[in-house]
């Protein structure tokens, strides 16, 4: 085209400009590596390292550098938090575990008991990451893998009890027995949890029959006050007539060993005076004789002694009458 001047680019201006291109590119490169080869680990938390997507190593808390651009990968698992998983309801307010609560809550909370009747029952399962290599790679989704375990396992202990075992009396021993079961199921299928705890919740009958069976707790619990405060009133009463019992058996035990000692005392004397009285009949005999009127007679009151020739009393006693009015 005539007229017309085409660009020709001046090498110097590259030349020029060389150095600031290379720095930036380096500075860029470096950036790179720090984002790509630098990273943290939290402190309830442990890093397992992937390298082309193989495992390599898990690592503690802290700063950490990996083999940069993708070369290492980093899964970071809360080993040190307590998670959980709600069964039949659901608290989704600061819930961070996705697995935490199901939308399939009415069918989870059904269960028939041992004694074919029904029952609701909710649950939560509190758990930690006990081996977080086999917790990612083991079972390819441990957290429904472990709701699914769950359900079952308290599918199963609930059915091998009564409904009253169930709301009332056998919550703990099922919280036990379930915890016992689903540990070794984790165990067996390699999840890589260790299951803190089972706790039942809100356990009712169906919805038709609740008011019928809370008559029946209520009678039950009736009942029980009253067996209480007979047991109460036994407790009291027995305790009291043990001890009136024990303290008339002291009284007369105390009383027979008396008898005994005054019985054996009568006899020691009875064996002194007679030994007395073989040695000398007739004053024995004399003895025993006034020591018996002189006990006998101060309890006859007055007496009057006259000679066997008196034929005349009676003024006598009109004048010991008259003294003893004059006394008076």
């Amino acid at each position: 085209m005539s007229g017309s001047v085409r660009y020709q680019p001046d090498w110097s201006d590259y030349q020029r400009y060389r150095p600031v291109i290379l720095l930036g590119v380096g500075a860029f490169l470096l950036l790179i590596l720090v984002y790509t080869g630098i990273y943290t680990v939290q402190a309830e938390s442990q890093g397992v390292v992937l390298r082309f997507g193989k495992y390599i190593k898990t690592v503690e808390p802290g700063l950490r550098f990996k083999i940069p651009f993708g070369v290492d990968l980093v899964e970071i698992v809360p080993v040190r938090r307590q998670l959980k998983q709600e069964f039949g309801f659901a608290t989704s307010e600061g819930s961070t575990n996705p697995t935490q609560f199901s939308t399939e809550q009415s069918a989870e909370r059904s269960m028939v008991t041992g004694d074919l009747n029904s029952a609701t029952v909710e649950w939560v399962v509190q758990y930690r990451v006990r081996e977080p290599k086999l917790y990612l790679f083991q079972v390819r989704d441990p957290g429904l893998t472990l709701r699914d375990l769950s359900e079952s396992v308290m599918r199963t202990v609930v059915g091998d009890r009564t409904v009253d075992e169930v709301i009332t009396i056998g919550r703990q021993e099922i919280e036990v027995e379930a915890l016992a079961s689903l540990q070794g199921l984790v165990d067996r299928y390699q999840l890589g949890l260790s299951i803190d705890q089972v706790q039942l919740k809100n356990v009712n009958p169906p919805l038709p029959v609740q008011p019928s069976f809370n008559e029946v707790n209520q009678a039950q619990q009736e009942r029980e006050q009253m067996v209480n405060v007979a047991n109460g009133e036994y407790n009291k009463e027995v305790p009291r007539a043990r001890g009136e019992a024990e303290q008339k058996i002291q009284a007369s035990e105390g009383y027979a060993v008396k008898r005994i000692n005054e019985a054996q005392g009568d006899i020691a004397r009875f064996n002194a005076m007679f030994f007395e009285y073989q040695k000398a009949p007739e004053v024995t005999k004399q003895r025993i004789y006034i020591e018996t009127m002189k006990e006998v007679l101060p309890k006859l009151g007055r007496k009057i002694v006259i000679d066997e020739d008196a034929s005349q009393i009676l003024p006598l006693l009109q004048l010991s009458t008259d003294a003893a009015r004059s006394s008076k």
